[in-house]
């Protein structure tokens, strides 16, 4: 999945479930700019960052890797 798709589906996600960007931020232990720049695809999340996205959101890596 390229960074752009992986940025959108973040965001949807995150919007899904009702969260704000400082919100999950905060929820995640990084910085809003961090994760504006994921969202936007600016900033390509690491491995860790992406398990706490999906931890944090209550989903599974492959869901939101959109493996499943």
């Amino acid at each position: 999945m390229d960074n752009d798709q992986l940025a959108l589906r973040i965001r949807a996600f995150r919007k899904l479930k009702g969260y704000t960007q400082q919100e999950l931020a905060d929820q995640m232990g990084v910085s809003v700019a961090v994760l504006g720049a994921i969202e936007r695809g600016t900033r390509r999340a690491d491995s860790k960052i992406l398990e706490k996205i999906a931890e944090t959101l209550g989903i599974g890596m492959e869901e939101l890797l959109n493996r499943a």
